[in-house]
């Protein structure tokens, strides 16, 4: 009896240190199963982005084991500065009958689907490029040709849209140009809009393709006019509006069919709309223009005069809000979007 006392006491103490190492023991395994299961818990959002991105098996399997601190994610690109260090001033331009597509596809393969993003820096404007066409394949070509690389020395963030007349009705560029607008912000909020004819080139990449607090117009001469400005209130060929100047005017009149006017009605609606015209230096807004003869289609509108009679009186409801179309066709191409559409015919 005197004997069993203290063994009891031993083994009854030895109990209690089994439980205590099992419980210690117990805990130290559930802490390495919680932060085995927080780790997993960080990987996840990068493996649902790998998976939505679609990247190839390899990718996906070092992103799930990699840290989110250490994900490969592109850093943050500065602004472009307010004059690119790209510039080279006039250049003279060439022409050549041997120039080919796939040529200026390959001396611009950072265009993909006619757009273009700086690679360096974040451009200061985004600019979509209008170029109402029928029947030019060549003077587009040439106007692709010098117009990418000059675009691009600027630093932009920019689109080409060509958009085609359909059918052998009488041209009508300035609807062409309203429906230019109209589709290409579908694809994105472009800043700003140059409205281009295809015959005209720029020679000097310090004209600058963006928009101003005020309409602009960027061919103050071309060759074909001795450098120098047509008409005191010329506001043709190329200008530059941003997409609320334009809205606030309602876009171009739909109802000048054939040559001329329709650029003097769009100076009308700035004006109306208290808005004043402005110009690059005259040194540095100059144009080539490739030489042609008059469209068939697109002769002289001998109603201008009578129609630009009107525009105070109809500019609200004749414009950007009164554009019917068909829309036949959009091509993605590499160096442009290309846009055919049905416009109807002039309504007598």
């Amino acid at each position: 009896m005197g004997l069993c006392s203290p063994v009891c006491k031993i083994l009854r103490r030895g109990k209690y240190f089994v439980l205590l190492f099992l419980s210690l023991s117990l805990l130290a395994w559930i802490a390495t199963f919680s932060g085995e299961t927080v780790k997993s818990a960080q990987v996840s959002p990068s493996t649902t982005q790998t998976l939505v991105k679609g990247d190839s098996l390899r990718d996906k399997l070092t992103s799930w084991t990699t840290a989110p601190d250490r994900l490969n994610t592109p850093p943050a690109k500065g602004e472009c500065p307010e004059k690119s260090p790209l510039l080279q001033g006039a250049v003279k331009l060439s022409f050549e009958s041997s120039l080919k597509l796939k040529d200026v596809q390959s001396d611009n393969k950072g265009v993909t689907e006619g757009e273009y993003e700086p690679p360096d820096c974040r451009a200061r404007q985004s600019v979509a490029i209008l170029i109402p066409h029928r029947s030019r394949e060549r003077h587009l070509l040439y106007l692709l040709h010098h117009l990418h690389p000059f675009l691009q020395r600027q630093q932009l963030h920019y689109a080409i849209y060509v958009i085609q007349q359909a059918g052998d009705a009488t041209f009508n560029r300035a609807k062409l140009l309203n429906i230019g607008y109209l589709e290409a912000l579908k694809d994105y909020s472009w800043e700003c809009f140059i409205f281009h004819d295809v015959d005209l080139v720029p020679e000097n990449d310090h004209n600058s393709y963006v928009c101003d607090k005020q309409p602009k117009h960027l061919v103050v001469g071309r060759n074909a006019t001795g450098y120098k400005l047509r008409y005191k209130g010329y506001f043709g060929g190329v200008t530059a509006m941003s997409k609320e100047q334009f809205l606030q005017v309602n876009g171009f009149s739909n109802i000048y069919w054939g040559w001329g006017g329709e650029d003097d009605d769009l100076r009308i609606r700035v004006e109306l709309q208290k808005m004043k015209i402005v110009r690059p230096p005259a040194d540095v807004a100059r144009y080539t223009m490739v030489f042609h003869k008059r469209d068939s289609g697109n002769e002289i509108n001998k109603d201008r005069m009578r129609l630009l009679g009107r525009t105070s009186q109809v500019w609200r409801k004749d414009g950007l809000n009164s554009c019917s179309y068909k829309t036949l066709s959009v091509e993605r191409l590499p160096l442009y979007v290309n846009i055919t559409v049905d416009i109807g015919k002039p309504q007598s």
